[in-house]
């Protein structure tokens, strides 16, 4: 059975960030409170925009974390936030493709799977473990879904 889990290494860094981001804005509201050093436009803009980012980084960790399972013909999906699992057999894969882009001297690789209730699922190989077992798998087990990248 292949498992393939959020890597560690990549939600220590997120939260670190979120960390960072959460101490700015704590600070700026203590400098508006007691202080008032900057006019009030820049605090505004300052916090809404930390604000956002928060957010942001909050909903991607958090739509991010998903343990996937595949063997005995099935992959299941389990969404620990949501409280939901899914068990679809192999034969319900409409297609799945696989990406990979070269950026900075480094390949990052996605696949996104589809299937037949048109629900789909992407993982990268940067923000989980066990991809390239994955990927073996699918070729071996749904070669027909594949959808081979176009040569340009």
């Amino acid at each position: 059975m292949i498992l393939l889990k959020p890597k560690l290494s990549t939600y220590i860094s997120l939260s670190a960030v979120v960390l960072m981001l959460l101490l700015g804005l704590i600070l700026m509201l203590k400098d508006f409170t007691y202080s008032r050093s900057f006019g009030l436009w820049f605090y505004l803009v300052g916090c809404s925009l930390i604000t956002l980012v928060l957010l942001m980084l909050f909903v991607k960790m958090m739509a991010g974390w998903r343990f996937i399972s595949a063997g005995k013909e099935q992959v299941v999906i389990k969404l620990p936030l949501r409280g939901s699992t899914k068990v679809y057999p192999v034969a319900e894969i409409l297609a799945w493709e696989e990406e990979t882009v070269l950026a900075n001297k480094r390949e990052f690789k996605q696949v996104t799977l589809v299937f037949k209730d048109r629900n789909s699922i992407s993982v990268s190989n940067h923000e989980h473990e066990s991809y390239t077992e994955f990927i073996s798998y699918l070729k071996k087990k749904a070669p027909k879904q594949w959808v081979k990248p176009k040569k340009s």
